[in-house]
């Protein structure tokens, strides 16, 4: 069981500014951001702001940057699941066909372990959770937007407060299924909105508006013939580091929390891939 910290500060007023859109555009060294490297898998820590494909506005994404990431090997490593572009932290890449299929399968089981932080507005009233809301697409014309819908499907999320101060609190939180958005509309059916979200938590669109609060903290793949599974895990973003040492807490700290938080792959569940 993890322990909660709670500082002095109104978290509330701890929220800094955007590092704006230059956090997509300004260049980066992507090798410098590989947190593990096998003949299987890269596992990377992405930034946030920076997009996993093309979208209809076009811009730069991570593939621009993939090339960079061979390693010797005759092809560029592909995404074994998604990130949402302003969710940042923990990506697996698969270096190769076989590779790519056997992450695509642990994703798809729920064998993949993954553990996410996030800053909320308001303090839950309990200090653990379990959220399962069935979700669909909010509209045939956006469909990357999703909404909590009774005809949906299957999405369940546990959480547990490691942080809270006045107004915000901080959660460690696991995707037992992997929809699209999940964890965003998830929060923001119970009432706690992720801090910075511009599309389900009511935060400004505008250039300089706050960053969204959700980062990757962790990943723990499982590995074939009785090996080791492969445990990674990325710091967090300097706008969460930043809002968090504003309210008086060591992000460092919070961090273990997280790391520490009791979740349990869902062996045997099939979600299809999806952003968190």
């Amino acid at each position: 069981m993890s322990q909660t910290v709670t500082p002095s500060d109104d978290l509330s007023a701890a929220a800094p500014p955007a590092e704006g859109a230059a956090l997509a555009n300004a260049p980066f060294d992507i090798a410098a951001r590989v947190l593990h490297r096998d003949g299987m898998m890269l596992v990377i820590d992405k930034p946030p702001g920076l997009a996993v494909h093309k979208g209809p506005k076009g811009g730069e994404t991570l593939a621009d940057h993939l090339d960079a990431l061979r390693f010797g090997l005759p092809n560029a490593p592909e995404l074994a699941h998604r990130l949402d572009k302003d969710t940042s932290g923990c990506l697996v890449l698969g270096r190769h066909r076989k590779a790519l299929a056997d992450l695509g399968k642990a994703f798809a089981d729920g064998t993949v372990g993954k553990t996410y932080m996030a800053v909320v507005r308001g303090v839950p009233g309990e200090p653990h959770g379990r959220i399962e809301l069935k979700l669909a697409k909010r509209s045939p014309t956006r469909g990357w937007w999703m909404a909590v819908d009774p005809r949906g499907q299957e999405a369940i999320t546990e959480w547990t407060m490691i942080a809270q101060g006045e107004g915000l609190a901080v959660l460690a939180l696991s995707p037992l299924t992997g929809r699209t958005h999940q964890l965003r509309v998830h929060l923001d059916a119970i009432g706690h909105p992720i801090l910075g979200d511009s599309i389900y938590g009511g935060a400004s669109r505008l250039p300089g508006g706050p960053i969204l609060h959700l980062h990757s903290r962790r990943a723990v793949i499982p590995q074939k013939k009785g090996r080791d599974p492969v445990d990674v895990r990325a710091p967090l973003p300097a706008h969460m580091r930043a809002t968090l040492e504003r309210a008086g807490f060591d992000p460092a700290a919070l961090e273990a929390l997280a790391d520490a938080a009791d979740f349990t792959p869902r062996a045997g569940a099939k979600p299809p891939a999806g952003r968190a």
